[in-house]
């Protein structure tokens, strides 16, 4: 079995994704970690160098080639789910797909707490990462990850212990 968790970056899908992995004696991988494998450079350097289009091909090879794994838990990037050619991939392995919804406010207090997120996470429109920023993707977004999920949890007050039990519970 793979089990996907898609959501908006900081919704604690590494985290959790580790955790779950542990728990199911599964081998965890994070598609941002393996597109920055791929492509030697962060994902701030790909953006900035090569662009979005650029980044999106590397991230579907990469999910291509994770979804050939199982006992998996697997993290996807906040846009991975943008393309079809994804959500077919997902589809197609027959991967049970995790939302972790979580409120703009929570987003941004994680994201703006993580010492590594201004580094490694491109801004993702010119608004520069802020609160409008995210409302703005997640308008986008969020439909798409509510069509692929299996499961929607809204992780906004739960510890990432309390995320994992209740996917445990749900798989």
């Amino acid at each position: 079995m793979i089990v996907v968790l898609a959501g908006y970056r900081g919704s604690g899908k590494t985290t959790v994704g580790r955790m779950l992995a542990d728990r199911l004696w599964y081998r965890f991988a994070d598609v941002d970690d393996a597109i920055v494998q791929r492509a030697g450079k962060t994902i701030a350097d790909i953006f900035a160098q090569d662009g979005e289009e650029h980044f999106r091909d590397i991230e579907t090879a990469a999910l291509r080639e994770l979804l050939r794994e199982t006992d998996l838990v697997l993290g996807l990037g906040g846009g991975t789910l943008g393309r079809q050619e994804n959500r077919d991939m997902l589809r197609d392995a027959r991967a049970r797909v995790v939302y972790l919804r979580c409120d703009p406010q929570e987003l941004l207090r994680r994201i703006q707490s993580d010492p590594r997120s201004a580094a490694t996470r491109p801004s993702l429109t010119p608004l520069g990462g802020g609160l409008e920023e995210i409302n703005l993707k997640l308008a986008e977004r969020e439909p798409i990850y509510r069509q692929c999920a299996h499961v929607e949890i809204d992780v906004t007050r739960l510890k990432p212990e309390e995320v994992v039990n209740r996917i445990l519970r749900l798989l």
